[in-house]
């Protein structure tokens, strides 16, 4: 028999995709202090850290993305002076 008052939405982290680097973060830091106290009823802790797990990814691509621009301007700067 299942629970028909739990509805879950078909993909509760599809707003990831569209947050910004310091919204992620920030989510991410929330979540983590709310793990941290321990008092989050199971199911919401296990919810809870994946998407701390997906946030962190997001995090970290963001990351990797600007890395990639910063060097790719750095390369670019090195190209146009004389050498």
């Amino acid at each position: 028999m299942t629970d028909s008052t739990i509805t879950a939405p078909s993909n509760p982290l599809s707003d990831i995709q569209s947050m910004s680097f310091e919204q992620a973060m920030g989510e991410l830091e929330s979540l983590v202090r709310r793990l941290e106290e321990g008092r989050l009823p199971l199911e919401e802790a296990i919810h809870s850290y994946e998407r701390g797990t997906a946030l962190r990814s997001h995090c970290e691509a963001k990351l990797r993305s600007a890395k990639m621009k910063v060097e790719q301007v750095l390369a670019d700067q090195n190209l146009s002076q004389p050498t």
